[in-house]
């Protein structure tokens, strides 16, 4: 509930903002108001050569903001279409309103753990309010591509490494989280934000592939002994059923001498009872 009420006075003070940025253009005085009847009256005298000045043309995906005397012209960005200036007083800025999208610079971020690693991303971003991205800062593409550069290292600098190798989405989420309310003063709305790679120091890489590799070998170590155990158990089982009927060792004897006869005919075996072997032994 905070978060919402947060988000809405937010939202709130976004549009007075935008309301006193669109309503300055009463304020111009007797002064300017002669400027721009003065302006108006060369117009007319200077038809139809002058048309071709007051008429502007801006496309689907863009806007224009109008500043008369230096101040937005009432009404905000107008746009897109046809619209009218004139030609000594006003003055029109194009604001691109397509997303955008840039690559975030490689940044060597300090993990919460003491490691150093590499990690570069992508930004999607669009500008929602034209007035404020005009109005309100120098280059708002500029600041929102050095505030993802500091955002994401500030983000990262708050995980370990595991986190940050596994928990991509979350970290992504946090950051446009950041972004997208650091911008809204600016008029950036920032859609998506995509951490693309991350490269670890060739130390740290090998250290890792070693203590892998020992992993895998000691879960084969330890499937190969439950093998032999289970190995073991159906032996022993084996061997009980064979004590209860000794014809069973019998064709035992015959199943693998017929296994040997058709693998090596070069080679010969003679059952030796192990009663006799034991009474040899017994003298």
């Amino acid at each position: 509930e905070d978060g919402r009420e947060t988000s809405s006075m937010r939202d709130q003070k976004r549009k007075e903002r935008q309301i006193a940025l669109e309503n300055t253009d009463d304020d111009i005085g007797l002064c300017g108001w002669i400027l721009v009847l003065f302006s108006i009256l060369l117009t007319l005298l200077t038809l139809p050569l002058s048309i071709w000045m007051c008429i502007k043309i801006v496309k689907e995906y863009e806007r224009a903001i109008i500043f008369r005397l230096g101040r937005i012209l009432r009404g905000g960005a107008k746009g897109p279409g046809l619209f009218f200036i004139l030609p000594c007083t006003d003055s029109f800025i194009n604001v691109d309103m397509r997303t955008i999208t840039f690559d975030i610079p490689p940044q060597e971020v300090l993990t919460k753990d003491s490691v150093t690693v590499s990690v570069d991303g992508v930004v999607y971003y669009r500008v929602n309010n034209a007035t404020l991205a005009v109005a309100n800062i120098t280059n708002a593409d500029a600041a929102t591509r050095l505030l993802a550069q500091t955002t994401l290292r500030n983000v990262l600098g708050t995980k370990n490494l595991s986190e940050i190798l596994s928990d991509r989405e979350e970290i992504a989420h946090n950051m446009q989280s950041s972004l997208d309310d650091a911008t809204d003063d600016w008029g950036i709305k920032v859609e998506r934000v995509e951490i693309k790679d991350v490269k670890l120091p060739l130390q740290l890489q090998r250290a890792m592939a070693a203590e892998a590799e020992a992993t895998r070998e000691a879960r084969a170590k330890v499937i190969a002994a439950e093998g032999e155990m289970n190995a073991s158990r159906a032996l022993k089982e084996a061997s009980l059923v064979i004590a209860e009927s000794p014809s069973a060792l019998q064709l035992r004897y015959l199943q693998t001498l017929n296994t040997i006869a058709a693998e090596k005919n070069s080679t010969i075996i003679f059952p030796l009872p192990i009663d006799i072997m034991q009474s040899f032994m017994k003298h």
